[in-house]
């Protein structure tokens, strides 16, 4: 990558003298030989070439784990990585262990690609996870909690409360938990309760006068009342407490007259891998809703227990829960510390939180605080521009496209696919204002988005009374694509806009999860989003498209093509460069391709937050690739490939990973970025991403990670770069970096 000799340190605010004198030649495409690729191609597809997607996902979430143990970061931040790693964990043995469990039970002995089995890959990811609950343990309770009450915030047992607090606590459980709680015995008459998935109970013994047997009770802690219940606050001090202490301190009063011998927390996960044949479906929306009613009684793939309970107790539990030992986590003290994202948001204490970040405005809507500002459409007829989010808003960029076409009375039609958003979207609700007043809308929502299906289940239901055409798809793919098209009446003619992004038009995680929005009224780039929308809602099998990258026909073979263009760049002894950013590289094929071009010399560097199943500097094979991690403040989401391409710097954004459900299984988009100065823009983004020295992890040959660390030199790290440099109010491009 050809870059000046030092980036503008008024533009991103660190010392260039920082940087030794190679570290823009580390971003250069040179390549410095050219190596021999015969051989036996099919050796790229033993199982020695590929690391195991569970255990590249668990190498992830200790990525996230290390946020919390890190005591650079504020310490409620910390609290907040802890909360993620555990309900990552939730979502991982929901999705990927109760996978793997069915295809165990079915008898599959089958190897993935990596060459492990089911069996064999259950047993090596419950090594892991022991010792990752060891560890995130050890920071929250030996770590967190002592470090949080010395900054005033107390987390406390019941006994440790002083008299008034305790009558403070005491008159909370009379009051708002005693009348909501249920026991429900387990006897002759009363069967085992259901236990729904990631609900927290007490298994309760009670001592049966004159009989050698005890009964067994269920009392499920409520999930409508906060998990942590303030005792006493000021604007220096607060105390809090576990409605789980508290339940369990007064759980005698549950059982008048009866003797409690024991009372120990448990809480089950279930598999939601559940999947229906599409194709015989009559209706999507009805099967859909089945999935989710079987999905509540799905088969438990996990249960954590209080290592305190009982043994005769604990076989109770997994007698009636059908689970054995493999499957049960014991654990002393709270469970379910998922809840600490709450806990991490307590009010007050700014000072052990991050400075809070306020989304800038994006440069080409700055002069609207003019009266006579020209509108959106204007403004994108004047060129297309991009926006980065959290660093530019999204409320005043994506949002406002939507409704500003809502409103609009030249507008005739809007377009928009739906994978995720929020409960309460201005998004939807200006969809249907804009259907209410006689516009074309027409919306294709993917019911099949994991853990979202029954709120899109809502929406569809809500956009239909709203008039507006609800589209769900096609049988066996996923809409994960991110686009939206706006037809407008301008002077008798018909003028296409067209949003094309890398994430969900998710107002909440907009704010959390680093993604790019392409704005443009290119007519190829219309005409391309136009063509897609008439495959997912009509019936065209011969769809071609002029520019966009389109999955699952087309995508596959437009990658490979400029995969392989560098491959022939390299052999002909011309440098060849490839830089991807994306959530995970999983498909074997694709990473065959990248182990051949590393093989003649290609250059690579990937940056992928998550699962990465391609080894790299493997001598003679994938020395020339570089795997880069950065987990930080924000969620890194975006997908940007960039190919040199004979010196022609192509670049494409995008909703899709280098994952066979991306690339074959799903519709996703991926958009070529021409204009110049946004291609250096997204230079400056990868520049800043491979040069990150904070927050930035290289994974070994070995598969293990490797922490940057900046020793004395300045601190690199990518998200504060580019806080600071979307909050300058210049122009979003910097001038210092050139095209590559």
């Amino acid at each position: 990558m050809n870059t000046s000799d030092s980036l503008n340190p008024d533009l991103v605010e660190f010392n260039p003298d920082a940087y030794d004198s190679g570290i823009q030649n580390e971003m250069d495409a040179t390549v410095s030989s050219v190596k021999d690729s015969s051989g036996d191609s099919n050796q790229l597809f033993g199982p020695e070439y590929y690391h195991n997607y569970e255990l590249s996902w668990l190498d992830f979430n200790n990525r996230v784990l290390y946020q919390a143990e890190n005591n650079l970061n504020p310490l409620l931040e910390r609290v907040k990585f802890i909360g993620i790693v555990c309900s990552n964990l939730d979502e991982f043995f929901q999705k990927r262990v109760g996978g793997l469990q069915r295809q165990y039970d079915a008898g599959i002995t089958t190897p993935a690609v990596d060459g492990l089995n089911p069996l064999q890959q259950l047993k090596k990811i419950r090594k892991v996870v022991k010792k990752m609950i060891s560890n995130y343990r050890t920071c929250f309770f030996d770590s967190l909690v002592p470090e949080l009450s010395e900054k005033g915030i107390h987390l406390v047992g019941y006994n440790d409360l002083n008299d008034k607090q305790k009558h403070t606590v005491d008159t909370y459980f009379n009051e708002q938990l005693y009348p909501i709680l249920t026991p429900l015995v387990v006897d002759k008459s009363h069967p085992f309760p259901f236990i729904s998935n990631k609900s927290r109970s007490f298994a309760v013994e009670i001592e049966k006068a004159g009989e050698d047997e005890n009964i067994f009770a269920r009392v499920k802690v409520p999930e409508s009342r906060p998990r942590w219940f303030i005792v006493q606050e000021s604007k220096k001090k607060v105390v809090l407490i576990d409605i789980d202490e508290i339940i369990q301190t007064h759980i005698g009063s549950l059982f008048p007259g009866a003797n409690v011998t024991s009372a120990n927390i448990f809480r089950v996960t279930r598999n939601a891998d559940i999947k229906h044949n599409e194709e015989e479906a009559d209706d999507l929306l009805e099967l859909i809703e089945e999935e989710l009613r079987e999905r509540r009684f799905a088969e438990v793939v996990r249960l954590e227990i209080d290592a305190e309970t009982p043994d005769h107790v604990k076989e109770f539990l997994y007698n009636k829960l059908k689970v054995d030992e493999t499957e049960v986590f014991e654990m002393i003290g709270a469970i379910g510390l998922a809840d600490c994202l709450s806990l991490g948001s307590i009010n007050g204490f700014h000072n052990l939180k991050n400075e809070r970040w306020t989304p800038a405005l994006h440069p080409v809507f700055r002069h609207e605080i003019d009266e006579d500002a020209p509108d959106i459409f204007s403004l994108m007829k004047q060129g297309e521009f991009m926006v980065h989010h959290p660093y530019h808003s999204f409320a005043t960029s994506v949002q406002k496209f939507i409704e500003d076409a809502a409103r609009d009375p030249n507008v005739l039609a809007i377009k928009q696919t739906l994978y995720r958003t929020s409960s309460d979207s201005p998004i939807m609700h200006a969809l249907m204002k804009a259907a209410d007043s006689g516009k074309q809308v027409a919306v294709l929502v993917e019911l099949k988005a994991r853990f979202d299906e029954q709120q899109n289940i809502e929406w569809s239901h809500k956009l239909e009374k709203a008039g507006i055409h609800v589209s769900y798809g096609l049988p066996g793919l996923k809409i994960h694509s991110k686009i939206t098209m706006v037809v407008r009446d301008e002077g008798g003619s018909v003028q296409r806009y067209a949003h094309i992004g890398t994430g969900n038009y998710h107002p909440g995680t907009a704010n959390l999860y680093e993604d790019f929005g392409f704005f443009t009224t290119d007519d190829d780039i219309c005409t391309d989003v136009t063509n897609v929308f008439n495959y997912l809602t009509g019936y065209a099998p011969q769809s071609n498209y002029k520019k966009l990258l389109v999955a699952p026909h087309f995508m596959r073979n437009s990658i490979k093509r400029l995969i392989d263009f560098e491959i022939n760049e390299a052999k002909e002894g011309r440098s060849a460069r490839i830089i991807m950013k994306m959530n995970s590289l999983e498909d074997p094929a694709m990473i065959q391709q990248l182990y051949e071009a590393s093989n003649v010399g290609v250059e690579i560097d990937v940056v992928v937050r998550g699962v990465c199943r391609l080894k790299p500097g493997i001598k003679g094979l994938s020395e020339n690739i570089r795997i880069h991690s950065i987990i930080g403040r924000f969620l890194e989401h975006s997908r940007l490939y960039y190919f040199s391409h004979a010196d022609n710097d192509l670049y494409y954004i995008g909703s899709a990973d280098l994952m066979h459900r991306n690339l074959d299984n799903r519709v996703e988009v991926i958009t070529p970025i021409e204009d110049v100065s946004l291609k250096r823009y997204l230079q400056f983004v990868l520049f800043v991403s491979l040069k990150d020295n904070t927050n930035r992890w290289v994974l070994k040959e070995d598969g293990t990670y490797e922490k940057q660390d900046p020793g004395d030199d300045y601190h690199i790290y990518t998200h504060d770069i580019l806080m600071r440099h979307t909050s300058s109010l210049r122009d979003p491009i910097p001038s210092s970096i050139k095209v590559i």
